[in-house]
């Protein structure tokens, strides 16, 4: 893989992603072995390969799995075990989905909660909260910006990639804008080259979710 400077720096920001529902061993495998060669920041990869993909970099590279994945309204005592059981399994960051119903309902006490006991379950390991900006207002996105850095949790992420729309430099700004200082801001969903992962990484995101920019 032939990178220039500035490429390797943005794939070094890159958690290298496959979260296709039909996604095989082989290529998660394969997803593993690019990942390593490329020097990316992790590889993002379903809950149910994290055993598998966790002995096979054997620590060479960090996993990442999704917990909530992708409709967030799993109860807070699922999403803790399902965080508990994918550490155990391997996993050494969480990137887990807010629940949109608590959130569209105001409940933000409930929110803060979960938030809470994720950050528990997740202790000793990145936690990254994925609140679906492209379901939710402009107020309530400052919200859960308020609540993610109140909560302590890593970092705060713009999409699952599975709604109706992905990571966009506006959102980021506003991430960026309105998060804690401490909290970093992971962009998702839509970053298609070089081009468009630049743009996040100007507008304020830390780390980037995609599957295109290493070959």
């Amino acid at each position: 893989m032939n990178y220039t400077d500035e490429e390797k720096k943005i794939v070094s920001k890159v958690d290298h992603t496959l979260l296709r529902i039909t996604s095989t061993w082989e290529e998660i495998r394969s997803l593993c072995e690019a990942a390593v060669q490329a020097g990316t920041a992790s590889v993002c990869i379903p809950p149910c390969y994290v055993r598998e993909a966790a002995q096979f970099l054997d620590g060479r590279l960090p996993v990442c799995t999704v917990i909530g994945f992708p409709n967030g309204y799993s109860s807070t005592a699922t999403k803790v075990f399902e965080a508990k059981e994918a550490i155990r399994l391997g996993a050494s960051e969480i990137d887990m989905v807010v629940n949109l119903c608590d959130v569209k309902n105001g409940n933000f006490d409930q929110v803060y909660l979960e938030l809470q006991a994720m950050r528990e379950a997740c202790e000793g390991v990145i936690l990254k909260v994925i609140i679906e900006t492209c379901q939710l207002t402009r107020e309530e996105k400052i919200k859960m910006c308020e609540l993610v850095s109140k909560a302590h949790a890593d970092f705060i992420k713009t999409s699952t990639g599975f709604s109706t729309g992905g990571a966009t430099v506006e959102d980021v700004k506003l991430l960026r804008e309105y998060s804690a200082p401490e909290v970093k801001v992971k962009a998702a969903g839509g970053i298609k080259d070089f081009a468009d992962a630049k743009a996040m990484i100007e507008a304020g995101a830390d780390r980037l979710g995609t599957s295109r920019l290493v070959k």
